[in-house]
């Protein structure tokens, strides 16, 4: 049986959903955030150098990153579900959106964040930021025009992956674009999406 390392309030979440969606069995091995500091205990150093979730064990193999991990899933054990065909244009868009959720998406969400712990220290480099997260708002606001998902007409593993910067916005910005909003609502009224959150614990998105 495929286990699960989650932390609760992190990216695991994803990993969970992706499970429930797939109809795949799974166990969790729950990892809590230290109530002082909100950083990952050592346990998940014991499981993995970095000490970050998700983590996840299948057989022998032991795998990091949330983006691999659903692909992973997907590979073995969608049947044809959660990702378009292999080298069909839909499968270039979904690709795309595994990669940019990581890299193009939370990177400004995140430093806005640490700024903002920082107080008036942080205050010249928000400019910077604040352009760099507009900009991408009318990207996704864009891309999502007319669209219930990211690619097709059906969820895909790249409507899972984009689901943590997603909920960051909506519950960080208040005056996000609507469609995101509205898109991070249907994501949450999922049968799957609810079955994670009964089994994984509910989550407050970038505490």
């Amino acid at each position: 049986m495929i286990e699960v390392h989650h932390l609760n309030n992190s990216r695991s979440q994803r990993v969970l959903w992706c499970l429930e969606e797939l109809g795949v069995d799974y166990e969790i091995v729950q990892h809590l955030r230290d109530a002082q500091t909100n950083l990952a205990p050592e346990s998940l150093k014991a499981v993995h150098p970095l000490g970050k979730a998700p983590v996840v064990r299948d057989g022998g193999h032991l795998m990091f990153e949330s983006g691999a991990i659903l692909d992973y899933l997907v590979r073995k054990y969608g049947k044809g579900r959660l990702a378009p065909p292999q080298g069909s244009e839909d499968w270039l868009r979904y690709n795309e959106w595994l990669h940019y959720a990581e890299g193009s998406a939370m990177l400004p969400v995140m430093i806005k964040l640490y700024l903002a712990r920082l107080g008036e220290a942080g205050g010249p480099l928000l400019p910077r930021v604040h352009g760099e997260i507009d900009n991408n708002f009318g990207f996704l606001d864009a891309e999502l025009d007319g669209r219930d998902y990211f690619v097709g007409d059906e969820l895909t593993a790249a409507d899972i992956q984009m689901s943590f910067p997603m909920e960051a916005i909506a519950a960080r910005v208040p005056d996000a674009p609507a469609s995101i909003k509205s898109w991070v609502a249907r994501m949450h009224e999922r049968p799957a999406y609810k079955k994670a959150l009964e089994r994984g614990g509910p989550v407050e998105v970038m505490s």
